[in-house]
């Protein structure tokens, strides 16, 4: 007993404890705010259940087992090794083209495989964020001498397509964009030159037209058109979700009106997309902030974890967690108070679902692991 207090004590002294406790305390909000949910009386259209309270409360251990266990093996060392996980992500993730299944409340969308005897649903592409940081960052320090090298741009922006292409093929657009965002990051904090940046967009600007009529389908034209330009059909419609969550951040006031209160505002998607907007209506605008603080002080955390590696790899994983974490809250938070188009992002460490949880806590466990390994990896 001895042994393994005075190990644990040793590791509180090298791990950034505060990150730790600032992601627990969101995971027990998020299970709290599903206790609260599932408090009203209206979970069966939401098809939400007490087991959904014990996939996020075991998601929330298995993560943290899995940060904690990704936090004690070297950085450098995931990253060489990243033929023993990246190919099968990328399995998984081309199994779903063929094999996945819907949820009861998102029958259409094919992104979920199950896993057999427990019936849990997860989806491969959030396992695949955390495993292509690390691979991404591996290939952009092994170019680092030639990063502005046009033929090595084309290779590391091949590389940073396939798993875009993948997900826009599969339908799920805001997967898509938020590796965009983890690439666009990584990249730019290589030292790519202004050149390319200027020009990529110049590129996007000019290809406004052809994404409007070629790319966009015409449900997300109207997604768009019902944000912008709502009418009153819209709020009935397409803007249903968002209108409801601007009447409950609204209802929510100040203080907001308890998270145990029966008579809450329904809002499709409240545990999962719209998380936020369930948050401002039990905590009000005091809990937002509150939230948001939070948030902001854990991407603080993973940038003081990029300043101080002591190399690049490390520095550039960091970067691709913070790009991750932060673009996906903005995105969540934008749809909740209509200031961008629903495109189906969760909440990290508040929304209901265990892919989404386990994902979160996979990437500050490699954060971790660039905050707690300064030496040199074992394998050199």
């Amino acid at each position: 007993m001895k042994a393994i207090t005075g190990y644990m004590v040793s590791y509180i002294k090298r791990t950034d404890y505060v990150l730790w406790l600032l992601c627990f305390a969101m995971s027990c909000l998020s299970i709290v705010l599903i206790a609260g949910i599932l408090d009203t009386n209206f979970t069966d259209s939401l098809r939400l259940t007490r087991r959904s309270l014990l996939t996020q409360s075991a998601a929330t251990l298995i993560g943290m087992i899995l940060a904690f266990i990704l936090s004690m093996i070297d950085y450098r060392d995931l990253a060489r090794l990243w033929k023993l996980y990246v190919p099968a992500c990328y399995l998984l993730l081309l199994f779903s083209f063929f094999l996945g299944v819907g949820t009861l409340d998102r029958p259409d969308d094919k992104r979920w495989l199950i896993v057999p005897g427990i019936g849990f649903h997860f989806q491969p592409s959030e396992l695949l964020r955390s495993a292509f940081i690390v691979v991404y960052a591996y290939h952009i320090y092994k170019s680092r001498e030639d990063i502005n090298n046009p033929l090595c741009l084309l290779g590391l922006f091949a590389h940073g397509l396939l798993p875009v292409l993948l997900l826009y093929f599969q339908g799920d657009a805001g997967a898509a964009l938020i590796f965009a965002a983890i690439i666009i990051s990584m990249l730019f904090c290589a030292g790519i030159s202004w050149r390319y940046i200027i020009g990529a967009t110049a590129l996007t600007a000019v290809s406004l037209p052809l994404i409007w009529n070629y790319i966009l389908d015409e449900f997300q034209k109207e997604r768009m058109r019902g944000l912008f330009f709502p009418t009153a059909e819209d709020l009935q419609g397409v803007g249903f979700q968002q209108f409801r969550a601007e009447v409950a951040l609204a209802m929510g006031g100040r203080e907001g009106r308890g998270i145990f209160n029966s008579s809450h505002i329904y809002i499709p998607e409240m545990h999962n997309d719209f998380m936020f907007s369930f948050l401002g209506e039990s905590m009000g605008f005091v809990g937002c902030l509150f939230v948001i603080a939070v948030m902001l002080v854990i991407w603080f955390k993973i940038l003081h974890s990029a300043r101080g590696a002591t190399d690049l790899l490390g520095c550039i994983i960091c970067v691709g967690v913070f790009a991750m974490l932060s673009f996906q809250s903005i995105i969540n938070i934008g749809m909740n108070i209509s200031l961008l188009p629903v495109i189906g992002n969760t909440l990290p460490f508040l929304s209901c679902g265990g892919s989404s949880m386990l994902t979160s806590y996979i990437a500050i466990g490699l954060v971790l692991s660039v905050y707690m390994h300064s030496e040199k990896s074992m394998f050199e």
